[in-house]
Formats: structure tokens, C-alpha cells, sequence
């Protein structure tokens, strides 16, 4: 994909023709090329004639790609080592808060994910045509991007001659070395969605470095299986297995996208039973197709239903109805989390009246399936740890219909699916240890794509929830300088880190266990039930969005999804006591201690969501407790906070906020 729509030396630039140059964007825009737009790129040559200078080490770029994000910088400098990512707002005299947070995010972009900013210097400048400039000042975070500067459109020469530290200067190349190193995005499963649903492809949104398990080796493993099944006229099944945030979602949008694309015959849709996560999906996608091309959003909003389903709703249509489903490629996401048969029996029985059901989701789905007479598809994705709700079967229920009821079916597995991570019923692993199991090290993604800086989040945070405090504090030595996870008492403290570590349109909030009934007391009201679209998609004046950080998100309403910067609150529902963990619920007016080994495991694996939700960092607040309070004293926090410090955790000092340098 070309990187901008026009490059040149700073030198071509100042002596071709501006027609040769506007000729030249033309020619490279697929869209239709409107009065608006043509009048800008002539207001912006201009102001970039009057003011840049022949330098031996600059490149200038016009409509520069930002690929993660789906849009172009209007301009882009290399010069002599520093990028300068440079956005007009043609005909203002204002410097808008959204304008300056598009800048800022596309200098963070750059430093975050193309390999030849990751060292450089990198300065957002916001050029209002109409607006004059008092001062140019230059503030720096420690990663060495700039806080945007805003100028009017006679003062860019002299952004050009800002001076730099010395320390960021340490790294010398080429703006042809600059620009062909690379560029390996890391998504949020939002922008991800947008993409994917708007025909871009996943080698063009996700990373592709060597150290990542490349996404798209398990998308073409799935076509291999989808193909085999048409072409042989066979029904199979496929497990995809990853750690949290590895992909997993985005490998079964990506298989859905492709195949709704090249094979409308086969109706592929991406289901999933997590209702937050649909919502969310829905309408960011119906919002960015009404963006993109102008629909109503009636049709986007019906149009998008069909693309990506609540799974409940897929499974009552077929209850008693016997019609074969026209979907011919299915895929489930987090299907470890569908129900046992006891679960949905009681539900189907007592919430929808179906008193004659008595299968378990995984063989009622299957069974849809099996209603096709030549062949069809089931794609599974499984993630490790994530079980939190009463009746979630794993996969033993998946297992054991197949097994059963359906043994002509061709069943493909990730090679871990039998890990402790994805099961630990020994009747799992044996029915995986049948030869009719084809197994694939290909289905499995082994690397978290969430935090791209940082890989071994997944493993700090299994250690510390395994109570192995010296590997989880080995691991985090290695994490930190990447990862910034910093400990708090004080729920005052955690707001204003995370305003303080956000950057841009960078999103951030706070999350807690549905069990933190007792931080209430704080502030955080968990039985406030969040409306989960404003929450993920609503800007900063918007009260009911995250960022106002007063509605809090629990495990349930952001499994799956994602933020750049987290506060985890820390309730004592789950307590470190002595040695090892203690499981609570908060029952009446007192806690009551959980007993029962399934409610201990969702308890744990509700953190484990909790502590892995974040892209960029997090604050955990502990609360300080109050003696004079029965349900909870200092007591019930002190052992735990005290337990995450020995994690390598520390408290939140002057030198964990963002620096910045003048």
C-alpha cells in the first residue's frame, strides 16, 4: 500500500509546478476528488512553498499513511533525523481540542508502530490557515514525542528550527531508511472491526514481525479447512486457542469479513454471546460506515446486524424451528463461555418457555449445523482463563457432542488446546487424545497483540494470580520499562495518572470486579450498570464515557474489549491472606467466603480479564479500608496490597508520571 499520495526532496517540491504536484494527489486519491478538498491541497502547497527551505536531509510527504487508524496525515517532514508530522485546518482561526488530539495521535502512532519513528524525535504541528501564533515552546514526553504545537501558517518555518535535547538525538538515518522500515500496527479490536468491515485486509492492520505469531498464517489455515470441507462435502469443526488479547477475535472478524467479501453464498458471520462486545462492535461500525460513505443509519445499522450477531439470539430463531440456517460458515467467539446443558436447559425453560430443551449450547449449535446436507464450517474461539459466569462449560461440552452425536464431523484443534490454560477436565484431554483429532501449532496465537509493548503481560499476570510473587516480580523487572503498572490508596491518585499518562485521543478508565461491592464507599458504584457504546466510543465530554472515569466497567461489560490505559479497583472479594488467595462475596451486610471451587475460579479469572484489559499501562487501587467499618477494615487490604508490592509493584511517586522536558 503506498505510503502518501506524493513524495519528493524538499528541493523537487519548491521548484515543480503546483499543478504537476496537485496532479500528482489527484491521480493517487480513489475517491471522487471534490471542490473542497482540491482547494485545500492549493491552500497547503502554497503555505509549504512560502515557507519550507532546500535542506540536504528532508523529504516531504502529502497525504501520509496512518494505517492503524484508516486515515492520512496531511503532511509529513523528514528532516535531518526529526519527523514532523504536520495537519491543516484550512479557512480556521480556532484550534480545536479534536484537531489537536488528531495530531497528537498521529505522531503517537508513528513512535508506537512504524520501526524508523520508534527512536526519532517526533513533533505534531496543527497549522490553522486563519489563526495567528504568540509563542513556539516545545515540550517533550519521554518517549520523544512533542506535545502538539499550534501555529498559524507563517510560523512553520520556524517549528522547523526548534532545538532538540541532546538524548534525542542519539539515532542518525535516511529518509529512505526511514521509510521503507516498516510498519507493524497493533489494532484495538474496535479499529480492527472498522477495518476489516470496510474491505482492508489483516496484513495491512496487524503486526508482522518474526517475534508475533502472524494472524494471518491462522487465517489461511481456516481457508485451507473451509475449502477443504466445500470441495470434499464434509462438515467440520476448527479450536482456535490464543493468550488474552493474542487475536483470537480478530482472526474470526477477519474470516468473516473475507468470506461475506469473495463468497456471499456462504453468509459467514462472526457470533458471539459477549453483549457488550456486540454492542460496542455494532455501533462503531455502523458509525463509521455512515461516516465513510454517507448512509443512513437505519440501513448501516441493519446492515452491520447481519455481519456480527448475538449468539442467543442466533440459537432462540432455531429453537423448534427446523429450517436449515443459510449460514454456511459460522464463528464463535469465546466459545469456552457457551453454556453446559444444565445452564441452558434452566434458562430455556424458565426465560423463554422451552420446556422440552435439554441439550447443552455447544450440541444445540452443532446441531443447527448438522442441518446442512453438504457441508459447512464451525470456527471455535477459545481463550485461556477467561470462564467468569455460572455454567460456562469449557470445552468438554463442545468435545464430548462431537464425540457423541456427531463423529462424522472432521474435527481441527490448536496443539494446546489440552494446555491447563484452555482445560483442566481430565475428560477434555482425553477425548483430545483421540486420533480423529487433527491437530494444527498454527491455530494457536502464542503472542498478546493488545499491548504491543508489552508481550509478557499475559505471563506477569498468570504468575501474580498463581500466587508466585519472585517469577511474577523477575518478569515485571522486564516488563516495566515498557508497561508502566504503578500501585495507589488513594482512588484520587489513580484518576489523575491516568489523565496525566494519556496522550491524544489515547482512551482510559476505570474497571472492577463485579464482586467490589464494598468500593462503593470510593465512589465506585459496580451495581451502576455502564451503557456500554458511550462508554467505549463517546469522546471526552461526553459524561457517560470512560474518560470521565465515574462509571465504572466490570469484567462483563469489557471481556473482549480494550483500553489504552486502565485503573483496576481493587475490592476484597478476592484477598491475599498469609500465603495464598481468598475467595469472598459480599452478601447482605457482610462477606461471606467462597467455598465452591467453580466460583473460585470465576472470581480469579475476573481479575485475570481485569488485570489484562489495558494496552499501553494501569494503576490497581487499593482502597486503605477503615476500621471503623466492619465490612472493610484495613485489614481485608493491607495483605494484598502489600502482596502486589512484593510482585514488584510500587507506589505512584513523582518519577512514574510522565516526564516531560522543556
Amino acid at each position: 500500500m503506498p505510503d502518501s499520495y506524493y513524495a519528493a526532496t524538499i528541493s523537487d517540491f519548491l521548484v515543480a509546478s503546483d499543478e504537476a504536484i496537485l496532479g500528482e494527489l489527484a491521480r493517487s486519491n480513489h475517491h471522487a476528488l471534490e471542490t473542497l478538498q482540491r482547494q485545500a491541497w492549493i491552500d497547503e502547497i502554497q503555505i509549504l512553498k512560502n515557507q519550507l527551505k532546500p535542506c540536504p536531509a528532508s523529504k516531504l510527504f502529502l497525504e501520509f499513511s496512518i494505517p492503524r487508524m484508516g486515515k492520512r496525515a496531511d503532511a509529513v517532514i523528514f528532516r535531518s533525523g526529526v519527523v514532523f508530522v504536520i495537519e491543516f485546518k484550512v479557512g480556521s482561526s480556532r484550534f480545536d481540542r479534536s484537531a489537536v488530539e488528531q495530531v497528537h495521535d498521529y505522531a503517537l502512532d508513528l513512535k508506537n508502530f512504524h520501526l524508523g519513528s520508534h527512536h526519532l524525535p517526533i513533533v505534531p504541528v496543527l497549522i490553522a490557515t486563519q489563526a495567528e501564533t504568540n509563542s513556539i515552546q516545545l515540550r517533550w514526553a519521554a518517549d520523544g514525542v512533542a506535545e502538539p504545537i499550534l501555529v498559524g501558517p507563517d510560523e512553520l518555518a520556524s517549528c522547523l528550527e526548534v532545538r532538540f535535547p541532546d538524548h534525542l538525538r542519539q539515532y542518525e538515518t535516511d529518509a529512505s531508511t526511514w521509510r521503507n522500515s516498516g510498519y507493524r500496527p497493533t489494532p484495538t479490536i474496535i479499529e480492527a472491526a472498522e477495518a476489516l468491515y470496510s474491505n482492508h485486509t489483516v496484513e495491512e492492520i496487524s503486526r508482522s514481525d518474526a517475534g508475533a505469531k502472524n494472524l494471518e498464517s491462522t487465517s489461511q489455515r481456516i481457508a485451507k479447512i473451509i475449502e477443504d470441507s466445500k470441495l470434499n462435502r464434509k462438515k467440520s469443526i476448527c479450536f482456535i486457542t490464543g493468550v488474552p488479547g493474542a487475536g483470537k477475535t480478530l482472526a474470526g472478524l477477519n474470516v468473516a469479513a473475507l468470506r461475506a467479501e469473495k463468497y456471499e453464498d456462504e453468509h459467514a458471520v462472526f457470533l458471539s454471546g459477549n453483549g457488550p462486545l456486540v454492542e460496542v462492535l455494532r455501533e462503531a461500525l455502523s458509525r463509521d460506515q455512515v461516516s465513510r460513505e454517507g448512509m443512513r443509519k437505519s440501513d448501516s445499522v441493519r446492515a452491520v446486524r447481519g455481519f456480527i450477531q448475538n449468539i442467543h439470539h442466533f440459537r432462540d430463531h432455531y429453537v423448534n424451528n427446523p429450517e436449515v440456517p443459510f449460514e454456511k460458515v459460522v464463528i464463535f467467539d469465546e466459545a469456552q463461555r457457551a453454556w453446559t446443558s444444565d445452564q441452558a436447559s434452566k434458562f430455556m425453560q424458565s426465560r423463554r418457555g422451552f420446556n422440552d430443551f435439554n441439550m447443552s449450547e455447544p450440541e444445540f449449535l452443532i446441531s443447527v449445523m448438522d442441518r446442512h446436507i453438504d457441508w459447512c464450517t464451525v470456527i471455535c474461539l477459545i481463550g485461556g482463563g477467561q470462564e467468569i459466569n455460572t455454567g460456562e462449560a469449557g470445552i468438554l461440552e463442545w468435545l464430548e457432542a462431537l464425540h457423541k452425536r456427531f463423529p462424522d464431523w472432521k474435527v481441527h484443534s490448536s496443539d494446546l488446546l489440552d494446555d491447563r490454560h484452555y482445560t483442566i477436565e481430565q475428560k477434555a484431554i482425553d477425548l483430545l487424545s483421540l486420533p480423529n483429532i487433527i491437530r494444527h501449532d498454527d491455530l494457536h496465537l502464542s503472542v498478546s497483540m493488545r499491548s504491543f509493548r508489552a508481550e509478557m503481560l499475559s505471563a506477569f499476570v498468570s504468575q501474580l494470580l498463581d500466587g508466585n510473587a519472585t517469577e511474577a516480580r523477575d518478569t515485571f523487572a522486564g516488563l516495566s520499562s515498557r508497561y508502566p503498572i504503578v500501585l495507589t490508596r488513594e482512588i484520587s491518585e489513580a484518576r489523575d495518572w491516568l489523565r496525566m499518562k494519556a496522550r491524544g485521543s489515547e482512551r482510559y478508565g476505570l474497571v472492577a470486579s463485579s464482586g467490589g461491592h464494598r468500593l462503593r464507599p470510593e465512589g465506585i458504584h459496580i451495581k451502576a450498570k455502564i451503557d456500554p457504546a458511550s462508554w467505549f466510543l463517546n469522546g471526552k465530554d461526553d459524561v457517560r464515557s470512560s474518560y470521565f472515569l465515574e462509571d465504572v466497567a466490570t469484567q462483563f461489560d469489557i471481556q473482549g474489549l480494550e483500553l489504552d490505559w486502565s485503573g483496576v479497583c481493587w475490592d476484597a472479594d478476592l484477598r491475599w491472606e498469609g500465603t495464598h488467595w481468598h475467595y469472598y462475596a459480599f452478601k447482605g451486610t457482610r462477606w461471606q467466603q467462597v467455598r465452591d471451587d467453580t466460583r473460585r475460579l470465576y472470581l480469579l479469572n475476573a481479575y485475570r480479564v481485569l488485570l489484562t484489559r489495558a494496552r499501553q499501562g494501569m494503576v490497581i487501587f487499593v482502597p486503605k479500608g477503615n476500621d471503623l467499618d466492619h465490612t472493610r477494615p484495613k485489614l481485608f487490604y493491607d495483605s494484598t496490597f502489600h502482596y502486589l508490592k512484593s510482585c514488584g509493584l510500587q507506589e505512584i511517586s513523582s518519577s512514574s508520571q510522565r516526564d516531560t522536558i522543556q
